[in-house]
């Protein structure tokens, strides 16, 4: 059973960046035909797609977030990365890892981590 996990500083500064790391454990993130995705839920708003990484490291960029966003991966923790640039309050919410088909039909999420940016 594939898990992810999330973690990330909590709270960051506006105008600073924000690095969040997606541990994935009972699976590989190089397995073929699988996607691994960034999303957020904003405050009292629906979901946000911010990226997503294919198997074979190809990646795709929501365009509203892309000029701020990274996505990386480290295939020997297993791992994930997002690192969004000069936050703003705006960019408070919750941030999931996600795995999706090949589809992009998401099958397993991560529980989240609250990223709030504020002085």
């Amino acid at each position: 059973q594939v898990r992810l996990q999330e973690s990330g500083p909590g709270l960051v500064k506006p105008s600073q960046s924000v690095s969040l790391t997606c541990t994935v454990s009972g699976g590989s993130i190089t397995t073929a035909y699988t996607y691994w995705a960034w999303i957020r839920q904003l405050p009292g708003k629906g979901f946000e797609w911010i990226a997503h990484m294919f198997a074979n490291g190809d990646t795709y960029y929501n365009p509203a977030l892309q000029s701020r966003t990274s996505i990386s991966r480290d295939t020997s923790k297993n791992e994930l990365a997002l690192r969004l640039s000069s936050v703003t309050p705006e960019d408070t919410a919750v941030y999931f890892c996600a795995r999706t088909d090949n589809n992009l039909l998401i099958d397993t999420w991560g529980q989240g981590t609250q990223v709030t940016a504020s002085s």
